[in-house]
């Protein structure tokens, strides 16, 4: 799928809307939460735009394998490797842009 004109992350990887990078590549775009729920809270962004991860999974399952490798990558430089992967999928479940993001949260040690 291409950009869709009124996606807020579609305009975040064109550089419509600034943000806090954190990593790029010709597939992702990775940058900070506005709104972090951890000591480090990254979200990685597919380039093309797809609405949640199950659309991903099936359209391009080496892009979402990719993004598993920078959540791995971000998580070595935060904190020793060790990281949560969230992706939230549907309304319901509380995703609230429809371009498929992963939540990597990282730099501390959590509890239950």
């Amino acid at each position: 799928m291409s950009q869709s004109d009124d996606c807020l992350f579609c305009k975040i990887v064109a550089g419509e809307i600034p943000s806090t990078k954190v990593y790029e590549d010709d597939t992702v775009y990775a940058f900070k939460d506005i709104a972090p729920k951890a000591k480090v809270h990254v979200l990685i962004v597919p380039r093309k735009h797809y609405a949640n991860a199950a659309e991903l999974a099936a359209a391009d399952p080496k892009t979402l394998a990719h993004i598993v490798e920078v959540a791995q990558h971000i998580a070595d430089d935060a904190f020793h490797g060790a990281y949560r992967l969230v992706f939230n999928t549907g309304e319901d479940a509380g995703q609230s842009v429809f371009h498929v993001h992963a939540h990597v949260l990282t730099g501390e040690k959590f509890e239950e």
